[in-house]
């Protein structure tokens, strides 16, 4: 089966290639045979909607006999050419449907470089580029579930990819005719997230619409991730991050915080992660790829997941 990417990064049209800086939104139908993503994949949105929905689609509600299906979008992080991004996703969807995982991956490609040292330009673009993920991606799918569908759409982000979320959301809710359609998201999951753990509390301004527009959010959280660590040159100065700290105490009851500290520890590294073993494990581990699974299932109570355990200080914990 094709993949499936909504690419907004702009066209080296000389070259015929991706760039790394913002531009329009593009529909990609990626053959099973090529490994980076490029424009003259790109196909007509009318076409590439049925598409995803055909994918996605998992069967029929047995009483309203409307279609239902999943639909995970991916929101990668900074420092991510289209062979990584494109790479990462394959192993993502791979690695979800061994574990349950039923409907289709769809990756949002934001313009990140693939220099490590492109931190601060990186999050300058990802903040142009956000609200596309909800005015060309999410909103889509949404329409569809007012025609009678029944998707759920949940969201997976890495990275800076969870600023690229927290700001789209937001922006979303000041741009009149997104705000008044009534949509969602089912379940939004975040990984090694570069957001600070500050600015996930309830009542921070810019994470308000975020939680608003969510059935529940997830965040992973790795205490040993060392790209997130303080005095990290890239990083310096900036506050505490969630996937590094965890969720902070006035966070809403929709949110619920996984540590996987222990749980990475024990993990045999492995080279098929294309980054940081730290800051992208869950890219390659199946032990993460079955939670995500059943958080995204939704059917079990996230207190109850077979994944997890209970820390000694009452905290949920990633489980061998």
């Amino acid at each position: 089966m094709a993949d499936f990417v909504i690419s907004v990064r702009n066209v080296k049209r000389k070259a015929g290639v991706f760039g790394s800086e913002p531009g329009p939104a593009r529909y990609l139908e990626v053959p099973t045979d090529q490994n980076t993503l490029v424009p003259d994949q790109k196909i007509p949105r009318k076409a590439w909607v049925p598409a995803v929905m055909a994918a996605a689609k998992t069967g029929n509600d047995p009483i309203t006999q409307a279609e239902c299906g999943d639909i995970l979008v991916f929101v990668h992080g900074y420092n991510n050419d289209p062979s990584r991004v494109l790479a990462r996703h394959r192993l993502l969807a791979k690695n979800l449907k061994a574990a349950g995982f039923p409907g289709v991956v769809v990756s949002f490609d934001w313009p990140s470089n693939d220099v490590a040292l492109n931190y601060l330009e990186d999050r300058g673009d990802a903040r142009k580029t956000a609200i596309k993920l909800v005015e060309d991606g999410i909103r889509l799918f949404t329409t569809n579930q007012m025609r009678g569908c029944a998707y759920n759409v949940h969201i997976l982000a890495h990275s800076m990819g969870t600023f690229v979320v927290r700001e789209a959301f937001d922006d979303a809710d000041d741009r009149r005719f997104i705000a008044a359609v009534n949509w969602t998201v089912s379940q939004v999951a975040f990984i090694s997230a570069d957001i600070s753990a500050r600015s996930m509390s309830e009542q921070d301004s810019k994470t308000s619409s975020l939680y608003r527009h969510c059935v529940r959010l997830t965040n992973y959280q790795n205490p040993f991730d060392s790209v997130l660590k303080l005095s990290n040159v890239k990083r310096v100065g900036v506050a505490p991050r969630a996937g590094r700290v965890g969720l902070p105490t006035g966070a809403p009851d929709k949110s619920v915080n996984v540590n996987c500290g222990s749980y990475f520890q024990n993990l045999p590294e492995k080279a098929d992660t294309l980054g940081s073993w730290a800051h992208s494990w869950q890219f390659a581990d199946e032990g993460f790829a079955r939670d995500l699974a059943l958080t995204l299932k939704g059917d079990i109570d996230r207190d109850f997941l077979p994944t997890r355990k209970r820390g000694q200080d009452g905290g949920l914990l990633l489980a061998p």
